[in-house]
């Protein structure tokens, strides 16, 4: 039994003292004890050593005490175990050198044994699970297949992922065999992880809001529904796009647990659009946490106050950015913990 459940209440919809918190990227970049191991060893052996990874994982917790730990890992590990070769290059990110732009490239394409090829992760988990000691949840992740291909087929990162688009766009039956690859690798690695130890999973749909209405429900989100169907019997399932509060009120009608939101709504348009009775996550700006500690902690509360304590996870709309004041990623995490006695 884990010790601390209240994010694991708050997916079910439970009524809660205070919303629980935790937030995206909180293992890594921004704290010195993740730079002084990124000094030491490269992106993807980071990812690939149990022991780093378990260690990054925990270093947030250490420090803040979330309410629950997500794994240090890549969504780029999806594409590495199909067959697709990933660089992570410094000071730029990740790079494909050799992007899936034509049929033949993905008739290429695998779908992995992901107990073989991702073993590794199912290791991290598994170490990562014994320095938390059930104290907190463990959370796994993936990338949704839209945002896997983006990077698949455009080679990099991008404004406006233009390559990948077009893709879709002018050879549509190549690009539904790869999502559905994809989607079917994701499938198997998420059902995976249940197995090794995770406790949630999230579905990060990163470029999700690149897409029209219309074609986010063809490239995007019929497949994150097929990842939702396969895994809401295993674990509560959270899925993330971003930029994609117009298709809130669809996604909401799903088996998903919870919806994330970026900051681009506003707390009463989120619960108006998803229907008001899922347990929603975010919203917070990432850029204000260079706010100083005391506006962060009251804009935190009026946050709460506007989602209401119940059904609801506090979160940042993106992931921690690497120049954010320690002081301040705490005034974040202090704030909601300390809402239960001034709410």
């Amino acid at each position: 039994m884990i010790k601390n459940d209240l994010f694991l209440r708050a997916l079910k919809g439970e009524t809660v003292d205070r919303p629980p918190v935790w937030m995206m990227r909180q293992a890594g970049r921004y704290l010195p004890e993740f730079i002084a191991i990124r000094e030491k060893y490269d992106f993807f052996t980071r990812c690939r050593t149990p022991e780093l990874a378990s260690e990054i994982t925990v270093q947030p917790i250490r420090r803040y005490g979330m309410d629950a730990a997500i794994l240090f890992s890549d969504i780029l590990v999806i594409p590495q175990a199909m067959n697709i070769e990933v660089e992570m290059r410094p000071n730029f990110g990740p790079y494909l050198p050799n992007p899936v732009r034509d049929q033949k490239g993905v008739d290429e394409v695998i779908v992995p044994d992901v107990n073989v090829e991702l073993d590794y992760v199912m290791q991290a988990i598994k170490a990562t699970k014994e320095l938390l000691n059930n104290d907190i949840p463990l959370i796994g992740f993936a990338g949704s297949p839209w945002t896997i291909l983006c990077y698949v087929v455009q080679g990099q990162g991008s404004k406006n992922f233009d390559k990948a688009k077009a893709f879709c766009f002018t050879q549509p039956l190549a690009a539904h065999q790869l999502l559905q690859k994809i989607t079917d690798t994701t499938i198997a690695y998420l059902k995976a992880k249940v197995k090794a130890g995770v406790d949630v999973v999230q579905i990060f749909d990163s470029w999700g809001g690149m897409l029209s209405p219309v074609d986010y429900q063809e490239f995007s989100w019929q497949y994150i529904n097929q990842i939702i169907e396969a895994l809401k019997d295993d674990a509560p399932v959270i899925a993330f796009g971003k930029g994609c509060w117009f298709a809130l009120s669809e996604m909401a009608k799903s088996n998903v647990s919870a919806l994330g939101v970026d900051w681009t709504i506003t707390p009463q348009n989120a619960r108006y659009l998803s229907g008001g009775k899922i347990t929603l996550q975010g919203n917070f700006d990432p850029s204000r946490l260079l706010s100083p500690p005391a506006t962060i902690k009251k804009m935190v509360h009026q946050m709460i106050n506007d989602f209401g304590k119940d059904k609801y996870i506090v979160n940042l709309g993106h992931g921690i950015l690497p120049n954010i004041p320690l002081d301040n990623a705490k005034a974040f995490i202090d704030a909601v913990k300390e809402y239960e006695f001034n709410g």
